[in-house]
């Protein structure tokens, strides 16, 4: 069996899904093959059925805080069970006789215009290391980008005459985003100051640590927490709370979800229609604080 879940992950890295989903999907159908070898014995990919299946998923969904891990799981399960029908392991996927459980999808936390505005504000310029974050957080909310996106972006990505950046997303997809004025002014101060961190071994991404080299995602959200903990500590905000700011400040402001969509790299709308329930939401308060008729 862990001969098929290692076919599986190579399988996954050719079709360019990004290494957290490999790492992801790894982990989880190992706990399968485990649970399958401690109720059942030894038992191969062929030999799974429906029936244990669910029992896998019942003890899964006895867990603690289930809704957070369960759905990606049945996610995995679903990779792999086709894969293995797929190149013929499996006469049949057993994924398909199970239904998958409704959650209830939490609402993405979003920065407010006022608190995205003072964020920006924060890192000091007459530095070279302020001068980079600054346009590391300017580009991430002019574009929406996710952190990997940002640190495989390269110098040759971005078209300062046309004002749009080429991005390559989750499954090596490409898209073009603009580039707002205010990201196109710290990006250019930002290459004023970038042989300053240049080292010989340095590669043409445009964002670069101190060393020269290049940023992966944990440096990144390193340095953005250092930030938003002076403005929002006890809120729960990430990194990655600024990609909803830029979906919802769009999305307040008149822009099509379907725009919103493309812009994010989504692929599918569904996965872009949570930003309307966080707008909503805001309406709501905006609504109850504001009308004279809307409480007691």
């Amino acid at each position: 069996m862990q001969e098929w879940i290692d076919r599986h992950r190579q399988y996954l890295a050719l079709e360019g899904k990004s290494p957290r989903t490999l790492d992801g999907y790894q982990l989880d159908l190992q706990q399968l093959k485990r649970f399958l070898e401690e109720a059942f014995g030894e038992i191969e990919p062929s030999q799974i059925g429906v029936l244990h299946i669910r029992a896998f998923l019942k003890m899964l969904s006895e867990q603690p805080d289930c809704n957070r891990t369960l759905g990606r799981k049945i996610a995995a399960l679903g990779s792999w069970f086709k894969f293995l029908k797929r190149v013929g392991c499996i006469p049949d996927n057993p994924m398909r006789k199970i239904r998958r459980p409704k959650f209830e999808k939490k609402l993405p936390k979003v920065f407010s215009e006022e608190e995205m505005s003072l964020l920006l504000r924060i890192p000091d310029i007459d530095s070279i290391y302020g001068i980079r974050n600054l346009a590391i957080m300017e580009t991430l909310y002019s574009c929406g980008l996710r952190l990997m996106e940002l640190a495989n972006l390269r110098l040759d990505d971005i078209d300062y005459h046309r004002k749009i950046i080429r991005v390559i997303g989750k499954g090596s997809k490409e898209r073009r985003i603009p580039l707002g004025s205010k990201a196109l002014e710290a990006l250019q101060e930002y290459l004023k100051i970038r042989p300053a961190l240049r080292r010989e071994h340095s590669s043409n991404r445009v964002f670069l640590t101190r060393n020269g080299k290049d940023f992966d995602t944990k440096q990144l959200n390193i340095i953005l927490m250092r930030y938003i903990d002076l403005i929002a500590r006890e809120k729960g905000y990430s990194p990655h709370t600024i990609r909803h700011s830029f979906a919802t400040h769009l999305l307040s402001r008149g822009a099509s979800l379907r725009a919103i969509q493309e812009l994010l790299g989504h692929a599918e709308l569904s996965t872009t229609e949570i930003y309307t329930h966080v707008s909503l939401e805001d309406i709501k308060d905006a609504y109850e604080k504001g009308h004279p008729r809307s409480g007691e």
